[in-house]
């Protein structure tokens, strides 16, 4: 059988075939681009993201800082690229700083937020949700969280996108990569100043927490301190986009779902669930072999580059009945979404907060949401499967 290359056009437009066909006949194989190996059962993605000895996160920061980008990359000093002990201590740290108190008290602000969104759509009628509707949400929700300057919202989305294309610049691409280290700077130069703003006066925001937190003593360095806001940052506006975006486009291709969960609003926190199974924001995450191991009777070689498919595992026929079936009163709980075990994401509660939000507020204004595209293009990413467009029609309840 031909390797499966993730970036074919078909693929990315609906990957969910070939991954069925992965499960059944080579669980654990490479793949295109450059050979990576792919895990597609749930079972065995658990067992990997579970087995941090073996299975590294720590492994893969050469690939945030590539000799080419010719700089230090805070991303690699973010929990998110640590192993037991070091990602332990720092979500030790963390933690006591962002909980879902913290979310919680940013409600009232996101509702309102995605009430003037709404209701800004409902005027313009066809917009394109990506940048109109989500981008702007979660950016605004983001400088609620931090305390950040509102008029560098416009600069999020370029920073985000560039920081999370280090890895799949080609070296000769000099003129990407100074793109990159441009937005590298100008966020690390602006993420020092609000540290040393905070620190000279803090407030109620988590920067200030992540400054006050303390555990044995211990606290979070500088270098500590800017990975996490960088990771923050940037992938916690990419997830949550990418739930928004993938929300909005399940209400357009089902529209009865709408009247239903008007009429059943204890649905909701279920179907966000199964929005979250059925497209996951975080579709494939990354690890590097320690040494040499095997899932499904497949031998995986000692510093292989691994791709664990989320996505795949989450319509894991072993797991889920009809698992192609668009289905919330499964009440399925699509952990795996944002992660498992040691690494399962710290701010995922935020993500389902604001995901409920604009839900609630979509549903009290909107009648209908109504596809404007006979076809979608979809973003190239290992991580992340979201449309780069997404042009609806917004009908007025």
């Amino acid at each position: 059988m031909n390797r499966l290359n993730l970036f074919a056009p078909d693929v990315r437009e609906n990957p969910y075939p070939f991954y069925a066909t992965l499960r059944r006949e080579s669980p654990v194989c490479q793949v295109d681009p450059n050979g990576m190996w792919v895990v597609t059962r749930y079972d065995d993605i658990v067992a990997a993201l579970k087995n941090t000895q073996v299975f590294s996160s720590a492994g893969l920061r050469v690939a945030s800082e590539p000799p080419h980008l010719q700089r230090h990359n805070p991303l690699s000093d973010s929990l998110i690229l640590a192993d037991p002990p070091r990602h332990s201590q720092l979500r030790n740290l963390i933690g006591r700083a962002f909980t879902a108190t913290t979310v919680a008290s940013l409600e009232t602000r996101m509702r309102s937020t995605a009430a003037r969104l709404a209701d800004e759509m409902l005027q313009r009628r066809v917009v394109d949700f990506v940048p109109d509707f989500a981008h702007r949400a979660q950016a605004n929700a983001l400088v609620q969280l931090l305390g950040l300057d509102p008029s560098l919202q416009p600069n999020f989305q370029r920073w985000t996108t560039d920081i999370l294309s280090v890895a799949a610049i080609s070296p000769d691409d000099e003129r990407r990569m100074q793109d990159v280290r441009r937005s590298i700077d100008e966020m690390e130069q602006y993420m020092n100043d609000l540290l040393a703003s905070r620190r000279r006066q803090p407030g109620d925001d988590l920067v200030s927490g992540l400054l006050r937190s303390r555990v044995n003593d211990c606290a979070l360095t500088d270098e500590d301190l800017m990975g996490f806001l960088f990771l923050l940052f940037v992938a916690g506006l990419e997830t949550a986009v990418t739930l928004m975006t993938h929300m909005a486009l399940i209400l357009a291709r089902l529209p009865g779902w709408m009247d239903r969960l008007r009429k059943e609003l204890d649905l909701i926190p279920h179907f966000i669930e199964e929005v979250l199974r059925f497209e996951p924001p975080v579709h494939a995450t990354m690890r590097l072999t320690l040494a040499d191991t095997e899932l499904s009777g497949v031998r995986l070689p000692a510093h292989a580059v691994v791709a664990l498919l989320v996505g795949s595992a989450l319509r894991d026929e072993a797991k889920f009945q009809d698992p192609d079936l668009f289905e919330p009163a499964r009440r399925a709980q699509a952990s795996l979404a944002f992660g498992h075990g040691a690494h399962a994401c710290i701010g995922a509660f935020l993500a389902r907060a604001q995901a409920r939000v604009v839900l609630e507020e979509l549903l009290s204004r909107c009648r209908r949401v109504e596809l404007r595209a006979e076809r979608l293009d979809w973003n190239v990413s290992l991580n992340t499967r979201c449309p780069l467009a997404l042009p609806i029609e917004v009908i007025p309840a």
